[in-house]
């Protein structure tokens, strides 16, 4: 794994270069379904999760996927909503300040610090929903699925 400045550096630039100049529910939806698409090239199910402004707009498990993904997928969502950015730059800025979920008073049932959650955000706006998806065996590999479609998406 790469070290938590590496990691921070490599979030925060992909949080500047992916935002959107809208996000509609029909957005949503037409992103569920590449994200869908890209999640089927992996060799175990991916449950994904979108929300808009506290709504959850688009939420998919295919078959396979494990009844658990939904827990990980309401922490990365939460963490996404409290602090406005990634949930894998949350886990960077955490190991950055030498600070855990429990130094921070989260709870572990409650929150995640690790990949797989995403931040929607408006430029000029801010933050209005999450993308988040669950199953990869590597939370890493969440993230990096994530990262992908955005890059195809917005291209």
């Amino acid at each position: 794994m790469q070290d938590s400045k590496t990691m921070l550096a490599m979030c925060e630039e992909q949080e500047e270069k992916f935002q959107f100049d809208h996000f509609s529910r029909a957005d949503a939806l037409a992103f569920g379904l590449k994200l869908h698409e890209n999640a089927k090239k992996q060799p175990i199910p991916v449950a994904i999760e979108i929300t808009v402004n506290g709504l959850v707009v688009f939420r998919y498990f295919p078959d396979g996927a494990l009844p658990d993904s939904e827990l990980w997928l309401q922490r990365k969502r939460r963490t996404v909503d409290l602090m406005q950015m990634s949930s894998l730059h949350f886990l960077a800025w955490l190991e950055g300040n030498g600070e855990s979920l429990e130094s921070r008073k989260l709870p572990a049932d409650d929150y995640a610090a690790g990949g797989g959650g995403f931040p929607i955000r408006l430029r000029g706006t801010g933050v209005i929903g999450s993308i988040c998806v669950s199953g990869m065996p590597d939370h890493m590999d969440d993230h990096q699925l994530v990262i992908n479609t955005l890059a195809e998406f917005l291209a």
